[in-house]
């Protein structure tokens, strides 16, 4: 088990990892990794896009990720982007 620091580290990594990738994400890896990363970082503001649609999706996958903890939403964060990178080499 991770502490705070080492998981705040494994989580930044994946961060930029994830913002450092080229290709495209599916949709619904991509509306995960939002809702995990809010939670992580205690974003509470709404979903800012102008196209109502990508909100409610946004909304949506904030709904569900909604009791999560800031240290189990980086752990959550760091599993999704460590488990899609594994299943695609």
């Amino acid at each position: 088990m991770m502490n705070d620091e080492e998981l705040e580290i494994v989580f930044r990594e994946a961060v930029e990892i994830i913002n450092n990738h080229t290709e495209p994400f599916p949709a619904d890896f991509l509306l995960r990794l939002y809702a995990y990363y809010k939670r992580a970082t205690g974003d509470n503001d709404s979903p800012g896009s102008n196209r109502p649609l990508i909100n409610a999706f946004k909304t949506n996958a904030l709904f569900q990720t909604r009791g999560l903890t800031s240290n189990e939403a980086k752990q959550l964060y760091v599993d999704a982007v460590n488990h899609y990178f594994l299943y695609r080499k």
